[in-house]
């Protein structure tokens, strides 16, 4: 395999089989929805997506405009929600992909009728109920079913789906997810009694394995489906596969006297005689600074501590007084090498955020592979 700067390896195998994974984990009849926002959570959408129809997703999401348009004109044939807020010139580019829409306003469903009317086919809606997130969509459950039939009124429109976001769902002693639930039940009960035909979903990663109530009619999956942890733990704990791993290599193997600093800031000065090795990426490539002096990365399947400063394109590893590191030696920052691996997770704790933002800030000039 040749070496790159840095590359990001995808193993679509691993998504394939976390769908299966997952599909395993619904309740009978429960469709699953592959999210594939962020450029598939930074593992490439339009691969993710292919891997997980494959593994047994019904039905696509994304969150804005542009990700509509790229997954929705690859994969005419599979229903494509559009999660998240949009302008009135997107609502157009969203239509014109054959994306469904979620509604959470009077406001905005006018302003979709009107163009589903211009583009002259009904538009599908999923109502967007605020069970407790605090972000889209109204707590008013009479607010919600007066959109719920204007949208039905409105032949330029068609109801599909009621929805709502958990906010706790991957906090296990949170008694806060079971009020969200108790709340969305109860709607779900009076919706579908007049709308019979909708889609009711609620479930993230996270409520799959927590609480099968939450199952409903459809599961919109995310961080999972990328074989990452939802409860932030060992991926391997619920089945599931990690299919990221960025990788590098050792540009430069060089002799350190003691007191001699890498990086910017002096922030790291070695203690005693020791080699340094130079790895080629850095924050521009997603390497958090924060990661300064506080990592780690395997090298000849040895975990080797990232000192001083991540600059832009250049991180420094201690190779310690001998070595047999040489140039051209592999350098993996996220994944497994010999008997080792690094896991998002561990990236993500010593950061202090989560396995998400770990992978989606991987940035575009790492090129995405096959494993």
């Amino acid at each position: 395999m040749t070496m790159e700067r840095a590359v990001a390896r995808i193993d679509f195998d691993a998504i394939r089989a976390n769908c299966i994974r997952l599909k395993s984990e619904l309740s009978e009849g429960t469709e699953l929805c592959a999210v594939v926002k962020a450029d598939g959570y930074g593992h490439g959408a339009d691969g993710a997506a292919s891997a997980a129809l494959a593994g047994g997703a019904s039905r696509l999401a994304v969150a804005t405009a542009g990700e509509a348009e790229q997954i929705g004109r690859r994969y005419q044939h599979i229903p494509l929600l559009t999660l998240g807020a949009l302008t009135a010139a997107e609502v157009d580019i969203v239509l014109s992909a054959g994306s469904e829409v979620s509604v959470w306003r009077e406001g905005f469903r006018a302003v979709l009728a009107d163009r589903a009317r211009a583009q002259g086919r009904p538009a599908k809606v999923h109502l967007k109920f605020d069970s407790g997130m605090g972000r889209l969509g109204t707590t008013d459950e009479a607010e919600f079913l007066a959109l719920a039939r204007a949208c039905d009124a409105d032949p330029s429109l068609e109801p599909a789906g009621i929805w709502t976001h958990l906010a706790t769902a991957d906090e296990l002693d949170s008694g806060f997810f079971d009020e969200q639930l108790d709340r969305f039940e109860a709607l779900v009960a009076t919706v579908k009694a007049e709308f019979p035909g909708v889609l009711a979903h609620a479930a993230n990663s996270a409520a799959v394995y927590r609480d099968r109530r939450s199952h409903f009619d459809m599961a919109r999956c995310g961080v999972a489906i990328y074989g990452l942890d939802p409860f932030q733990g060992d991926p391997s704990e619920h089945g599931l596969a990690p299919a990221l791993s960025l990788r590098s290599y050792v540009a430069d193997v060089k002799r350190f006297p003691a007191g001699a600093s890498a990086g910017y800031g002096q922030q790291w000065m070695a203690p005693a005689d020791t080699w340094v090795g130079v790895v080629p990426l850095g924050y521009g490539d997603g390497v958090r600074r924060g990661l300064s002096n506080n990592a780690e990365i395997l090298v000849r399947g040895r975990r080797q501590p990232l000192v001083g400063t991540v600059s832009m394109d250049n991180v420094t590893i201690d190779l310690g007084p001998d070595t047999d590191v040489e140039p051209g030696d592999e350098a993996v920052l996220i994944g497994p090498q010999g008997e080792d691996a690094i896991f998002a997770e561990e990236v993500a704790a010593r950061l202090d955020t989560i396995n998400y933002e770990v992978t989606c800030a991987i940035s575009a000039r790492v090129p995405r592979r096959p494993a």
